[in-house]
């Protein structure tokens, strides 16, 4: 199979600045998360470092004149696409020492700007038969949970990776992110899930795991192209519309994808936005250009197509 990902705050204000994710009771915590989301278009868009990753020192990088840490992402972005909103990758995080996130978070707020999720990849997968390897998945996602509390972030992504013993199991699978949402409840931080990895994370596997775990606090995050890239028309819109039905406050918005060895594949966009709009989606939508070449002219074309669209 080709794999992917080449490699609240209870209030976020009507502009959505920046989050407060305070330790909240298990009373509190059983209510699920109670974000307040902008409602102009433009408000809405947040723009992903993934396809900037050229352009941004990655995790045990030397820094260099030529690339920018991820602190100063918003700044860019503001700078580039007066957009002030951003979903951070885990590899260009440096570490998570408390004062290194406490320098990402003085400098997204430094610019009225705010992290609405972090787009976390582990290599141990939450379905392996082994033990040992589940309770790492638990433990990285536990430990991203605390970093987007310390960050400002109301969510994490954490991916699915595949393992050597297992097929993918709904049950063991579920069993995992139970643990991981019961924990991100206490700090406040919804866990997504996205259909990233056509392996393991086809929409209809997430959405089972999602409704076996039965917590507001795991939800899902529809990605635009990624399983249109990997299955059938059919499959991949029947996917991203039930998956809209799951999603809270994060979306990638794509209008190609190019998979690894295969032809670009192109988004109706007026379809998926439609699906979006049928399930009343109001949470943001992160710009993720994912085609070859310089993002910034793709990306600010699809900042005005979404626009539109919403």
């Amino acid at each position: 199979m080709i794999t992917r990902r080449r490699f609240l705050a209870y209030s976020a204000g009507a502009c959505a600045c920046v989050f407060s994710v305070p330790e909240i009771s298990a009373a509190m915590a059983d209510t699920g998360p109670h974000l307040r989301f902008p409602s102009a278009p433009r408000e809405r868009i947040a723009i992903a470092s993934y396809p900037f990753r050229d352009f941004i020192v990655s995790k045990g990088e030397t820094p260099s004149a030529s690339k920018m840490e991820v602190k100063d992402f918003a700044a860019h972005v503001n700078a580039k696409f007066n957009i002030r909103k951003i979903e951070p990758w885990s590899e260009h995080f440096q570490s998570l020492d408390p004062k290194y996130l406490g320098e990402i978070r003085s400098a997204v707020k430094k610019v009225d700007g705010a992290i609405v999720n972090i787009a976390v990849d582990g290599k141990a997968s939450p379905y392996a038969v082994d033990r040992g390897e589940r309770d790492r998945a638990v433990a990285f996602a536990k430990q991203w949970v605390d970093a987007a509390a310390a960050v400002g972030s109301p969510s994490i992504r954490t991916n699915i990776p595949a393992t050597k013993d297992s097929h993918p199991d709904v049950e063991r699978t579920a069993a995992s992110l139970k643990v991981v949402a019961d924990y991100a409840s206490t700090r406040s931080v919804v866990v997504n899930l996205e259909n990233d990895n056509p392996a393991v994370e086809d929409p209809f596997f997430l959405i089972n795991v999602i409704k076996s775990v039965g917590s507001p606090w795991l939800h899902a995050l529809p990605d635009f192209g990624n399983t249109l890239a990997h299955f059938d028309e059919q499959h991949a819109y029947r996917g991203i519309d039930a998956m809209f039905a799951y999603a809270y406050n994060i979306c990638h918005v794509k209008e190609t994808e190019v998979p690894e060895n295969a032809r670009a594949v192109h988004v109706d966009l007026a379809r998926t936005f439609g699906y979006l709009k049928q399930h009343g989606y109001a949470g943001y939508c992160s710009m993720e250009w994912d085609s070859p070449g310089v993002p910034y002219e793709g990306t600010r074309q699809l900042i005005d197509k979404t626009v539109r669209y919403l």
